[in-house]
């Protein structure tokens, strides 16, 4: 999946996040296909379940059938083209989500051979903050971090000091 390029960083910062903040005796839900992390979680002894597949703009079924008390959405909603609607859809109290964020200096991530692959949108903090709350959700806790490169070049560069990625835990407004 990863062609030698694991994200490391990446994986143990998310990790760290869901432990601080999800204990492993809840469901999860697990939005998109089992992955590398979706090992790691379980590894970890969290009770996740993933989705199988579905287009979830078009099949938000298995969101809304889950018994799940806490949904994850590790880099998902930027392939959505209706992310509103699937946290519009969470049944769940508890939410840990990240995302990409949006690089001034790159243009947006597509894929040429996997249609799943692509980012439909390029998020900036207060663009996921504000979909987040629109959608019912307060955000407890967030977190920050830049994804370095070994490569030269100026956007190497920029990534150094750039943060890339954004996680939030947020609950349900009741």
């Amino acid at each position: 999946m990863y062609e030698g390029k694991f994200p490391h960083k990446r994986y143990r910062l998310t990790y760290q996040f869901l432990e601080k903040h999800i204990s492993t005796e809840e469901k999860i839900l697990d939005l998109g296909v089992e992955n590398p992390f979706t090992e790691v979680m379980k590894n970890g002894g969290f009770k996740t379940k993933n989705t199988t597949g579905e287009d979830l703009d078009e099949d938000t079924s298995a969101i809304e059938k889950s018994d799940a008390t806490v949904v994850t959405a590790f880099e998902i909603f930027e392939h959505l083209l209706s992310p509103y609607t699937v946290l519009k859809s969470i049944k769940a109290d508890k939410l840990v989500a990240s995302i990409p964020m949006r690089l001034w200096f790159s243009s947006a991530y597509r894929s040429k051979t996997d249609k799943w692959d692509r980012h439909y949108h390029e998020f900036e903090d207060w663009q996921f903050d504000w979909l987040l709350e629109k959608a019912g959700w307060k955000i407890i806790d967030r977190k920050q971090w830049t994804n370095p490169t070994k490569k030269i070049g100026i956007r190497p560069i920029l990534r150094w000091f750039t943060n890339r990625y954004y996680i939030v835990y947020a609950e349900r407004i009741k």
